[in-house]
């Protein structure tokens, strides 16, 4: 892609984000704001957790973002019984008597990690080396994924039955935590008009994996004003308990907080917003846009918090 200048190639981004987002909207009824901060982890190169109970479009949502895009795309569906190598892939021996690497379903594009939490953290684990380095390691030997690389991974409220906790570490590796809702009156009824009568949508590739790498990098390039970043690390060191700068909300009701990992994502999640919405720096509302969804899974109340009914929502909108 060639452009006269870096604000050009700011305003095609923009341009191929609105086309995308229309694209989507074909399929999903509703949900703007789900499909927006999916889109804006997709452009800031970040993986995404969807919670919801199921019925609520998780799957269809990513199936749909995946044909939009010009990207190889696979669907793990996670069970008790799956393996590691499952997912990765397993060494064979060959007619010659040969060890072969047979590649898993993890070497595409877009992993859809389809109810990543019906898994127990073993199995889970397996994408850990992969969501970071965005390569995988097997027997000694190393497997560089195709880039760009995402892990779009629904997964049901932990209450409910046979379900896991994600491990901390996993969880970090997640740029955004989406909540889904249930629809309002008026959203359920456009969907059900359209989910229960002949409606074959055909949807258009939008964007190609080298446009979205290009406009990954150019994300990248946008500057930041010092006060920005000041407020994102200062957000960020405010969950954490007994720290210095903390916030006493952290102390009085939390065990766990942030780590730089979220400072990072809230900068980088912060200049993806301002562009989409049409600007060339992002500002303080920017972080704030986007806080929610990168702090909800990073901090652990404590049972105070639980006793006294306080929600990770609540904290974080007290913190902001």
């Amino acid at each position: 892609m060639t452009f006269k200048n870096d604000v050009e190639a700011v305003d095609a981004l923009r341009e191929g984000y609105l086309k995308l987002f229309n694209e989507i909207k074909k399929v999903i009824f509703g949900q703007e704001e789900v499909i927006t901060q999916v889109l804006i982890s997709i452009f800031s190169g970040g993986h995404c957790l969807l919670i919801g109970v199921p019925g609520l479009a998780k799957t269809l949502l990513v199936n749909t973002i995946s044909e939009t895009l010009g990207l190889k795309y696979k669907r793990i569906q996670f069970t008790p019984d799956l393996m590691p190598s499952d997912i990765i892939g397993t060494e064979i021996l060959d007619n010659d008597r040969n060890f072969k690497f047979v590649k898993g379903p993890i070497f595409a594009n877009i992993i859809l990690a389809d109810e990543i939490n019906r898994t127990p953290p073993k199995t889970q684990a397996a994408l850990l080396e992969a969501m970071q380095e965005k390569n995988i390691t097997t027997s000694g030997v190393e497997y560089k994924l195709d880039e760009p690389f995402y892990v779009l991974a629904t997964q049901n409220p932990i209450e409910q039955e046979g379900t896991y906790p994600l491990p901390e570490a996993q969880l970090d590796r997640f740029m955004f935590n989406v909540w889904l809702d249930y629809p309002s009156l008026e959203e359920e009824k456009t969907i059900v008009k359209n989910t229960t009568t002949l409606n074959n949508v055909k949807l258009q590739k939008i964007l190609s994996a080298e446009e979205i790498i290009f406009f990954q990098n150019l994300i990248k390039k946008i500057p930041v004003n010092d006060n920005v970043i000041e407020y994102a690390v200062r957000l960020a060191t405010k969950t954490r308990p007994g720290v210095e700068h903390n916030s006493e909300i952290a102390d009085k009701y939390l065990n766990w907080g942030a780590g730089p990992r979220a400072s990072q994502f809230l900068i980088i999640g912060a200049k993806t917003h301002a562009v989409l919405n049409g600007k060339y720096s992002p500002d303080i509302e920017d972080v704030k846009a986007i806080a929610t969804s990168v702090l909800r899974h990073r901090i652990v109340r404590n049972y105070k918090a639980e006793a006294e009914g306080i929600s990770v929502k609540k904290i974080i909108s007290d913190l902001l």
